[in-house]
């Protein structure tokens, strides 16, 4: 038998045992007897026979119930304690079950089994100061076990007694023999006592009886790299990678010792060489992959990174998430049609990787692609279907692809599902104000901005869009005027902005303010739009200049106007609606 060795406990004393520490107090457990008559004797057997046949049926309640008679008549019986303890173990219940073990092994301290049971009691407790003395008590019953001093040493270790707990191993080893647990154990008490000589002399010992055995260089490489003995770690690394040239651990090991010696070519080559063993951990490539991101700046991490998650598909091809991530850095790179296949790849390994999903319908939409973000979109929403933010993005493709009612549907949807996301809430609202404005429901289309500005008054396309319609319908044309004249604050040097404002000033018959900023409108407009152009001409003809008005309706029709209310204007030389 080995106890669990993460808990360990000092110093209890029992009536049995009549001990204390030096400056503990006593904690003794006295159990008053009362003599026992034949009918009292003959009553116990009975009781304790029957909550024995009610334990075996699981009637558990019943057994406790019976158990318990026993003890009003016997308050020292202590297989009794034992049996009701176990039950209160099966109901989690281990204060009750730990202070019936210790009344047991007060009445009976020689039982062997009552005192294992207590040690499982204060390991799960974590109950430190009274470990130690159970296993001192196990030690007395049967010295010649040597299980016992075993878990007596570990219990040492944890209180970094870690000179007894030597001596203790020294037991085992005296009635068992040597082993390599018992050498690794003492391995970590020199580390613990900063004896790298000893630490190291214990792991030649291992390498001597096991000399195939890599681990053990691995450990002892480790021990030399963390006290700076890098070229010491590098020649017992380089006798492992000459005993398994395909063990991924001891190129991650080389790569690390190459890379604090300064040989970053040697360095990744022996990544290179891990990265390509599919028995290495795949969490553990990507920890590393993930390491490159932040120097991505530097287009040498920005390659190796994208090399190595090559290579993990190579080396992992039933992975998504090798496609994943190998999906992220072809992205990184701007790899974007590479980028989408290998997304593409990961899906189809696992259709659950919704984070890919969201990616790739992203790329989708970025390069305009409204049918394929459509299509991604739905087979994603299939699995997914209260993910906010891809009904978001396939409400989006289909208002581009001017199919308004279904792209209300799904933005409906994205705002229904998501209640913190203040960016997505307002960005669905603005595209709900866009889409009913497109339908002609101007009460929907306000109510959809107005939410959208509420949630955050600082989305400058939501503030231009929906002033400017207003100003299409000449309507609260002051608050369309501080909501634009706002997106211009928030985004200078907009044309659309710059070109919205100065509509709205035109329709509040500001001139002069309507020119000034149409011409910073085309002044910072780099597609020569028609409708400004226009505009710019509106403007004119009401500040007098005619010809000029007349100049630039003319320009609007080259640029690729086309309104019958432009040619009105170019034919009647004047302003028209």
């Amino acid at each position: 038998m080995k106890l669990a060795a993460a808990i360990l406990l000092t110093g209890l004393s029992f009536t049995c045992l009549a001990q204390n520490k030096p400056g503990k107090a006593n904690s003794a457990i006295v159990i008053a007897a009362k003599p026992m008559t034949a009918a009292d004797s003959g009553m116990v057997k009975q009781l304790f026979f029957s909550a024995l046949r009610e334990k075996t049926v699981e009637n558990t309640k019943l057994a406790a119930e019976l158990f318990n008679r026993i003890l009003q008549i016997d308050p020292t019986n202590d297989a009794t304690m034992f049996e009701l303890a176990n039950l209160e173990k099966a109901q989690n219940n281990y204060p009750v079950m730990q202070n019936l073990l210790e009344r047991a092994v007060t009445v009976n301290p020689n039982n062997e089994w009552y005192w294992i049971a207590l040690a499982g009691s204060y390991e799960k407790s974590n109950d430190l100061d009274k470990l130690e003395n159970v296993f001192n008590e196990l030690i007395r019953l049967d010295p010649s076990k040597p299980d016992y001093y075993y878990d007596k040493a570990n219990a040492l270790f944890i209180q970094k007694r870690y000179d007894e707990a030597l001596v203790m191993y020294d037991k085992v080893e005296e009635l068992a023999g040597p082993s390599e647990d018992l050498l690794l154990n003492r391995q970590k008490i020199y580390i613990r006592q900063g004896n790298i000589k000893k630490a190291i002399s214990a792991l030649d010992e291992l390498i001597m009886v096991n000399p195939l055995q890599v681990k053990y260089y691995l450990m002892q490489a480790e021990i030399y790299n963390t006290n700076n003995l890098n070229d010491k770690a590098l020649a017992v690394l380089q006798k492992a990678k000459a005993l398994d040239p395909k063990n991924g651990l001891i190129h991650l090991a080389l790569s690390d010792i190459y890379r604090e010696k300064n040989n970053i070519e040697a360095s990744y080559d022996e990544l290179i060489a891990a990265f390509a063993i599919p028995d290495l951990d795949i969490d553990q490539k990507i920890r590393i992959i993930l390491g490159y991101v932040p120097k991505f700046p530097d287009a040498n991490a920005k390659a190796s990174a994208l090399e190595l998650s090559r290579i993990l598909t190579v080396a992992h091809p039933a992975e998504s998430k090798a496609f994943a991530i190998y999906g992220d850095m072809l992205l990184q790179s701007e790899k974007i049609s590479d980028a989408k296949t290998a997304y593409k790849k990961a899906i189809s390994l696992d259709n659950q990787a919704y984070s890919v999903q969201e990616q790739l319908v992203r790329i989708d939409l970025g390069e305009n692609d409204l049918d394929a973000a459509i299509k991604d979109g739905e087979n994603s929403l299939s699995f997914f279907p209260n993910q906010a933010w891809m009904n978001y993005m396939v409400g989006l493709a289909w208002q581009q692809k001017r199919d308004y009612n279904k792209a209300i549907s799904y933005l409906r949807t994205a705002t229904v599902l998501e209640t913190q996301d203040k960016d997505l809430l307002s960005q669905s609202f603005s595209a709900l104000g866009d889409c009913y404005h497109s339908l002609g429901d101007n009460k929907n289309s306000d109510s959809a901005y107005e939410k959208a500005i509420a949630i955050n008054p600082d989305n400058a396309f939501t503030l231009n869009n929906y002033a400017y319609y207003l100003s299409l319908r000449n309507e609260r044309l002051e608050n369309a005027a501080q909501m634009s004249k706002h997106s211009t604050d928030l985004q200078p040097n907009t044309a659309s902005f710059e070109d919205t404002y100065a509509w709205i000033l035109f329709k509040q018959k500001k001139y002069t303010e309507a020119k000034l900023w149409i011409e910073k409108s085309l002044q910072h407009d780099k597609g020569a739009s028609a409708t400004k152009t226009e505009h710019y001409g509106d403007i004119l003809f009401f500040l007098g200049d005619t010809e000029g008005a007349l100049q630039n309706w003319t320009k609007a029709k080259t640029q690729g106007g086309k309104s019958p209310v432009l040619e009105r204007k170019i034919n009647e030389k004047k302003y028209s609606e």
